[in-house]
């Protein structure tokens, strides 16, 4: 079986800073700790951790007293 060689690690880490640098920024401009975005390398945990940040109160909105809802 042969091993992977550099250009597969090259593309490995392209893709995975893909997905965690914009998750970092994302998690941290709503007021959460940017570390969260780590969890997205859990396959089934990421998903969920999508679906709970997309549908809960964020802090950056109780720090502006509003929910989030359109006026």
């Amino acid at each position: 079986m042969a091993s992977f060689s550099i250009v597969h690690w090259l593309i490995f880490g392209i893709v995975l800073i893909s997905w965690i640098v914009p998750a970092w920024r994302i998690t941290s401009k709503a007021g959460f700790s940017g570390a969260w975005s780590l969890i997205l390398l859990i396959p089934i945990a990421g998903f969920v951790a999508i679906w709970a940040f997309a549908f809960m109160k964020w802090p950056i909105e109780v720090q502006a007293g509003r929910r989030g809802t359109p006026e």
